[in-house]
């Protein structure tokens, strides 16, 4: 996401003029009560003062980022620590020693000569221009004479023309002025009133430490999931195939028709267990996934079940094998959920390229009350995007319709 966008002039003008008005309020009553407290601190009263001006600075910096978000189009996260539960003087003691909270002070303490800056820059520069381009309206009534060298006397509406017209060619200036302190001004807040570069960066460690966590989490979930098919599947049928024929041996010579019949079923049991271990390959990586790509996965999964689906595949060129596969599974999930439990009777499915990976979404027309529970083939899906660093979102009210949205980011 784009934290930082020049904002529109209009917006910002409204802005940098009105911030003086707030700024001088809030550095009188945050530098007021922060220097009464500190001086005071000795006696104990103190304190409840400084813990009041640190939350009149929150308060204000929580108004002011706000109001960035809106004018400046500058948006300012959350740089505030966990509070931490515990006594009254703990929870104190965090926000004195949280350096967000000094940030946000320092920045109100900036607000009046940072906010008369703005405010005397913006007036002169649109006074300038406006005055340029009335100039025709009132120099025929002015009791002067303008005279530019020996040839160019200004002192009539026809004369003041080019004058009027240079205000007017500087007003493309002016407003790219505007937008360019709005900016600036953007910049600072979010400089000062945002979470440092120090924050954002475990805030991420820790969001891929959890996302890996889940990635690890997803990968012995999928192993103890093919130990089980293999155990309960395959590996039964191919132990009856190891009985049948060793049976069918045994009774070869005394009785031929048995042991046709003990082989036939045998063969029948082979059979069925290629199939599952077939079934369990494709659910492990479908071959047609790595030889023909998502589209023909897709397409050959959509026949696949009892729905209509109605498909849409443009990812050329191709991504990463783990983000196709991420890809396929979270359609095959979503494309299962419905059949067995949605009631729906179409899907529509689109999986296209975006600017940041691919993006993934199934819709179904069924009833809804869909979740990511904990331990269910959504959650899964969830974990299995975490892995890549990717995000499910299930949108399923009650009644439907279902939406359930994958991003899966990859660089092109």
């Amino acid at each position: 996401m784009d934290v930082m966008r020049k904002p529109n002039a209009l917006a910002a003008g409204f802005y940098l003029l009105t911030h003086l008005v707030t700024g001088l309020f809030w550095f009188t009553l945050t530098v007021v009560l922060t220097v009464v407290g500190f001086a005071t601190s000795v006696l104990w009263v103190g304190l409840p003062i400084l813990w009041l001006a640190m939350n009149a600075g929150r308060v204000g910096a929580s108004i002011e980022r706000s109001w960035v978000r809106v004018a400046l189009r500058t948006d300012i996260p959350n740089p505030y620590r966990e509070s931490v539960q515990g006594s009254v003087w703990q929870k104190w003691k965090q926000q004195f020693t949280d350096p967000a909270t000094w940030r946000d002070l320092g920045y109100l303490a900036l607000a009046v000569p940072v906010g008369a800056a703005e405010f005397a820059a913006l007036i002169s520069m649109w006074t300038v221009v406006t005055a340029l381009a009335a100039v025709p309206f009132w120099i025929g009534d002015a009791p002067f004479a303008v005279v530019v060298g020996e040839v160019w006397t200004i002192n009539s509406f026809y004369s003041a023309l080019p004058v009027a017209a240079v205000g007017l060619a500087l007003i493309p200036f002016a407003l790219w002025g505007t937008r360019w302190m709005g900016a600036l001004h953007g910049g600072l807040a979010r400089a000062m009133l945002g979470p440092t570069r120090a924050d954002q960066l475990a805030v991420e460690a820790e969001r891929l430490q959890s996302s890996r966590a889940r990635g690890v989490e997803a990968a012995e979930a999928e192993r103890r999931r093919i130990e089980r098919d293999l155990h309960d599947g395959a590996q039964q049928r191919l132990v009856a195939v190891a009985m049948g024929l060793g049976r069918a041996k045994s009774k070869m010579d005394s009785d031929p028709e048995a042991a046709a019949a003990l082989i036939a079923e045998a063969h029948a049991d082979a059979k069925l267990a290629i199939k599952e271990l077939r079934d369990l390959a494709r659910g492990i990586y479908p071959s047609v996934l790595g030889d023909r790509g998502l589209d023909a996965a897709l397409s050959a999964l959509a026949a696949r079940v009892p729905i209509e689906v109605d498909l849409q595949v443009d990812v050329d060129p191709r991504p990463p094998t783990a983000v196709e596969s991420a890809a396929y599974f979270t359609v095959g999930e979503a494309l299962t959920n419905i059949t067995k439990h949605s009631n729906g009777t179409k899907a529509t499915v689109r999986v296209n390229r975006v600017e940041t990976g691919v993006l993934v979404e199934v819709t179904d027309n069924g009833q809804g009350g869909a979740e990511l529970k904990p331990g269910g083939g959504l959650a899964g899906l969830a974990d299995r995007a975490a892995t890549i660093d990717g995000v499910v979102v299930v949108v399923s009210p009650v009644g439907g319709p279902t939406v359930i949205r994958a991003e899966l980011p990859c660089a092109w």
